[in-house]
């Protein structure tokens, strides 16, 4: 008897519920529809641009990577998607290496600081760019993504610096400071398995401690001049080492223009020379006479005057010649020589010393 009055007590118990459950049913069974419909269609995702989709089932993933578009997984919380942007470029400052504006000694637990390979101490802030390269790794990676990107940053920027001195490192050598962290840092990224690629670090401070920034600074301003000098010579040399080479070059080949004027004149005079010389074998009379011609006429051009003959014996005799300053036309040109004779007695001053003919004593 007491089971079936046990039976009979849950029946009376449960009866009231089933009555309440079907009641609901008759007049919500549209509205529960809709609602298991619209469950079902929350499986709908939308993929942006410069975005890859990733799907968890049951917080694993599955069917690797979807891109822009849409997509249909099962609603929440079997299926999660995770939306990974490859496409963007982001940003991150790191300071844990960055000096505090206070004075006083260096505090190491409230100031961050780097030492350098000669053992001096820097201040470094950073700038990192990075994306995502790897959705799948980059969804499943524990800690934040910030969190283990200002790590590895730090770390391989703090053993970069351990390699170089303070000077370089303050001068010249910030390029290749750069590299090597960025180098480092990546791989480091990578051994983490966290799905993210350094694109690029910037250092947006360097400097020392403000306690000797000003005699950094004067290094720096002397390695500044030493290369704007050395920058300058350089120039100079460019610019003086090809006008030294083409006065040169035109020093040689005016010295060669000359030297073949002067070997074409030469061949010249030789040449009229022996024509001369030919002449004077044949018909010396005509020769001779000619040349004393010429020779007269050059040297009395400007003078007006009538034309002295070679004499017949050995010398002149009783022979004065008055010459006449010619003034019409240019001094350059040779007046035409005109016969005259002379109207006046010369003067004592006048008398020139009596000619003789060319080629006598």
């Amino acid at each position: 008897m007491r089971p079936s009055q046990t039976t009979s007590e849950v029946a009376r118990l449960v009866t009231p519920l089933a009555r309440v459950l079907d009641a609901a049913w008759r007049r919500m069974h549209w509205w529960l529809a809709a609602m298991v419909v619209l469950y079902a269609l929350s499986g709908i995702r939308v993929i942006r641009s410069g975005e890859v989709g990733v799907v968890l089932h049951w917080g694993r993933a599955i069917g690797g990577t979807h891109g822009p578009g849409a997509m249909y997984a099962l609603p929440w919380p079997i299926d999660e998607v995770v939306r990974a942007p490859v496409k963007q470029i982001s940003e991150l400052q790191i300071d844990t290496l960055r000096d505090t504006p206070q004075f006083g000694p260096l505090d190491p637990v409230k100031q961050g600081y780097a030492l350098t390979g000669d053992h001096n101490i820097v201040h470094v802030q950073i700038v990192a760019h990075y994306r995502v390269r790897d959705p799948a790794a980059w969804a499943f990676y524990g800690p934040s993504p910030d969190d283990v990107l200002r790590t590895e940053v730090t770390a391989a920027m703090v053993r970069s610096l351990g390699e170089m001195g303070v000077d370089r490192v303050l001068s010249d050598g910030r390029k290749q400071l750069v590299a090597t962290a960025t180098r480092r840092a990546q791989a480091g990224l990578d051994a983490a398995q966290s799905g993210l690629e350094l694109t690029g670090l910037e250092l947006t401070r360097l400097v020392p401690p403000a306690a000797v920034a000003r005699d950094f600074d004067a290094v720096q301003s002397a390695f500044i001049g030493a290369e704007t000098a050395k920058k300058q010579a350089q120039a100079y040399a460019q610019a003086a080492v090809p006008a030294a080479q083409a006065g040169a070059n035109q020093a040689v080949q005016t010295a060669h223009a000359e030297a073949a004027g002067a070997r074409g004149r030469a061949d010249s005079d030789a040449r009229a020379f022996v024509a001369l010389a030919e002449q004077v074998r044949q018909n010396p009379v005509v020769v001779r006479e000619r040349l004393y011609r010429e020779g007269v006429e050059q040297a009395i051009w400007h003078a007006t005057t009538r034309w002295v003959p070679p004499p017949v014996g050995a010398r002149y005799s009783d022979l004065r010649i008055e010459l006449e300053r010619s003034d019409v036309g240019p001094a350059h040109e040779r007046p035409s020589a005109t016969p005259s004779r002379p109207t006046t007695p010369p003067r004592a001053s006048d008398e020139a010393a009596p000619l003789q003919p060319p080629g006598e004593d």
